[in-house]
């Protein structure tokens, strides 16, 4: 039976389960968030890296999962090519929507928001040289919105000064007042993306990857699949932290909404030591 695997640091990979819910209805998802150590985007890399194909191994190896999401930038431009290296299940991983952008631009200078792990990486200048060498790329890493989406997730409205004040980021850089297309560089900002238009200027163009992130995991999937292989009905969805969250009752109409029974939420009982991150 075909089951996926969703992984995240914290909610943020849930934007992406629900476009899965509406391509895959009754493929069961799993869902695996390493809120020990939210947010990725502030963790050394060397030791997230580890951790990250660590804790991975162990969950593929309890849940068995056909297919597997990093639903998270800063995870894949990490250890997609280690996690791809050492298991032989499929991943597939979330990238800055550079090339889009780069598409979908009138002015030639396009924005990116993401974590501040993802803006310094080496990974973006490669997307920026590769598919879009001839705009202009702005880039913020936005130390704040995670949390803000963590809590709108939760039911709780950014606060709109603070969220200008991270947007003030981006546009606020020189040539900032040129962007026209703006690329979601983290799969928390999903839940971020109405207050974001909102509050940001006029005529903006907000790319959210997440729809074809879910199209090309049910493309992947289908190659899995043996033939005339059948879906079978969901049942034994497990949503697991690595840390439980303090105000998980909060959480969980959210997670109601994503078709995940009150009894799914479960700590991530740990087959061996994870690498330490202090």
């Amino acid at each position: 039976m075909a089951r996926i695997l969703a992984f995240d640091s914290g909610i943020g990979g849930l934007g992406i389960v629900a476009q899965l819910r509406t391509l895959l209805p009754g493929v069961p998802i799993d869902y695996l968030a390493d809120t020990a150590v939210f947010p990725y985007g502030e963790q050394p890399d060397i030791l997230l890296r580890q951790r990250i194909v660590t804790l991975l191994g162990q969950a593929i190896a309890r849940l068995r999962p056909s297919v597997v999401v990093v639903a998270c930038n800063t995870a894949s431009t990490l250890a997609l090519d280690s996690l791809r290296a050492t298991y032989a299940v499929p991943f597939i991983g979330c990238v800055p929507p550079i090339k889009w952008a780069a598409d979908r631009t009138r002015t030639g200078t396009i924005g990116l928001l993401a974590t501040r792990a993802t803006v310094r990486r080496p990974y973006l200048l490669d997307l920026h040289a590769r598919f879009a060498p001839h705009c202009t790329l702005l880039a913020h890493g936005a130390r704040g919105l995670a949390d803000m989406a963590e809590q709108a997730f939760r039911g709780l409205p950014p606060d709109h000064a603070k969220l200008r004040a991270e947007l003030h980021g981006l546009f606020g850089q020189e040539g900032g007042e040129n962007i026209d297309v703006v690329g979601i560089g983290c799969t928390h900002y999903t839940f971020l993306l109405d207050a974001m238009r909102e509050v940001g200027p006029t005529g903006v163009t907000w790319l959210d990857p997440a729809p074809a992130v879910a199209r090309q995991t049910a493309r992947v999937l289908a190659e899995c699949a043996a033939p005339g292989a059948t879906v079978a009905p969901v049942e034994g969805e497990q949503v697991s932290f690595t840390a439980m969250p303090a105000d998980l009752p909060a959480l969980l109409p959210g997670l109601a909404r994503l078709g995940y029974g009150p009894d799914a939420p479960s700590l991530f009982q740990e087959d061996e030591a994870l690498p330490h991150i202090p």
